[in-house]
C-alpha cells in the first residue's frame, strides 16, 4: 500500500523568552522516517495568524495545570488562541485541565455542565469553551473536567462545535482503580460515577469521531464498538497517564487501538509539573497530593505510527490528517468485513 505524505508542526515551550513557542516542523515519508528542522521562537502576542483553517488540522494543547482554576481557565483561553492561530479546524484539551488531578480535589471543582443542544455555559469552564468555539469558528473536544450532576460527580468531557453547542458528552465509562506494587495507587471511584455511554460526534472533513477519557483507552471493546457499530474514523483520547504507567504503556496503547480500529488515535495529556518541595512551609504546601503527569501528547496513524507527540513540557502538537489513510487501511486489511460472527461477535450502544 503506497502511504503519501504526513506534513505536522509540533511547537514546544522555548526558553528564549517568556510565554514564546519555538516550532518545529516534520514530515514522515513513506518510510516513516523523520526529517526535521528548526524555526526561531515566535512570540505568543506575535504568532503566526491564519485567517484561514488548515482543512483537517488538529491541535492537542498540553497545558500546565496548577490549584488556582482561574489560572486554568486563563491558560486553556491561551492555548486555544494559539490553536486558532495556526489554523487548526479542532482543538482538543487534556483530562481534568481545570482542576488537580486528585479525587480530594475532584468535588471541590466540580461544576454543573450543559447537556447535548446546549449553546448557553452553566459554570466558568463550559462557558470558555463554548464561546471560544463560537468565536474561533473551531471545533473544541474540551479535554474533561469534575462535573456535579444529581449529587453525583463525573470525570466528563464537553465537545463544542464552532457555533457554540454542545454535540457531545462524554463522561469517562471505566475509572481509574488501580495499585501497582512499587508504582501507583489511585482510586477514583472514592469520589467519581462511572458514564454508561459510548460517545461519538461528526466532523466535517474528518467523519464520525469517538471519544474516551484516558483508563477508556485500555478497553479495545470501547474502541471496538466505536469504529465498527458507530464507525469512527478518529477517536481522541484526552488523558493523564502517569509516570508508572505513562512509560510503559502510553504510546503502546494509542498505536493498538489505531491498529484494532483502523484509524487515527489522538491523544492530548496535561504538561508535567514539579512536586512540591519537601518541606512544611505553609506557603508553599499544596491542599491536593500531587500527581505527575506523563505528558507526550500524541497523533497516531492508522497504520500504527506516531506521526505527532512531544516531550513532557508544556506545548502543542499540530497535525494534518490525511482522511484517505483511513479507508486505504480498511481496504487493504479488510478486517471489518472479516470478523466471524459465528465464533464471536460485538454488541454495543
Amino acid at each position: 500500500m503506497k502511504r503519501a505524505l504526513h506534513a505536522l508542526v509540533v511547537a514546544f515551550p522555548s526558553t528564549a523568552a517568556s510565554n514564546s513557542f519555538a516550532f518545529q516542523s516534520a514530515v514522515a515519508s513513506s518510510s516513516f522516517l523523520l526529517s526535521t528542522h528548526r524555526y526561531s521562537a515566535i512570540s505568543s502576542s506575535s504568532a503566526v495568524k491564519m485567517t484561514k483553517q488548515i482543512e483537517n488540522r488538529v491541535a492537542l494543547l498540553q497545558v500546565p495545570v496548577t490549584e488556582t482554576k482561574t489560572t486554568n481557565l486563563q491558560t486553556a483561553s491561551e492555548y486555544l488562541e494559539k490553536a486558532y492561530n495556526v489554523g487548526a479546524k479542532l482543538a482538543v484539551l487534556p483530562e481534568i485541565w481545570n482542576s488537580p488531578y486528585a479525587t480530594a480535589a475532584f468535588k471541590d471543582y466540580a461544576e454543573i455542565l450543559p447537556d447535548v443542544g446546549d449553546r448557553k455555559g452553566t459554570g466558568p469552564s463550559s462557558s470558555l469553551l463554548m464561546t471560544l468555539a463560537k468565536e474561533y469558528n473551531m471545533l473544541i473536544v474540551g479535554g474533561s473536567i469534575p462535573e456535579e450532576c444529581n449529587n453525583k460527580i463525573y470525570n466528563t468531557c464537553l465537545i463544542i462545535d464552532s457555533n457554540g453547542e454542545v454535540v457531545g458528552k462524554h463522561r469517562k465509562a471505566h475509572l481509574f482503580d488501580v495499585d501497582v506494587p512499587g508504582g501507583i495507587s489511585f482510586k477514583e471511584s472514592e469520589t467519581l460515577t462511572a458514564g454508561d455511554e459510548a460517545t461519538h460526534f461528526d466532523c466535517a472533513g474528518l467523519g464520525r469521531i469517538g471519544v474516551g477519557i484516558c483508563y477508556d483507552i485500555r478497553f479495545p471493546e470501547y474502541a471496538m464498538v466505536l469504529t465498527q457499530i458507530h464507525k469512527c474514523k478518529v477517536l481522541v483520547f484526552p488523558g493523564a497517564f502517569n509516570l508508572t504507567t505513562g512509560p510503559a504503556h502510553w504510546e503502546l496503547l494509542q498505536r493498538a487501538r489505531a491498529v484494532d480500529g483502523q484509524c487515527y488515535v489522538l491523544t492530548a495529556s496535561p504538561a508535567r509539573s514539579p512536586p512540591p518541595p519537601n518541606d512544611s512551609d505553609d506557603k508553599t504546601k499544596k491542599k491536593y497530593p500531587h500527581y505527575s503527569a506523563w505528558g507526550h501528547s500524541t497523533v497516531v496513524s492508522p497504520w500504527g505510527e506516531v506521526i505527532a507527540t512531544c516531550d513532557e513540557k508544556p506545548g502543542m502538537v499540530v497535525a494534518d490528517l490525511d482522511m484517505t489513510k483511513v479507508e486505504d487501511m480498511r481496504t487493504a486489511i479488510p478486517i471489518m468485513i472479516q470478523k466471524r460472527d459465528d465464533l464471536y461477535r460485538l454488541t454495543g450502544r
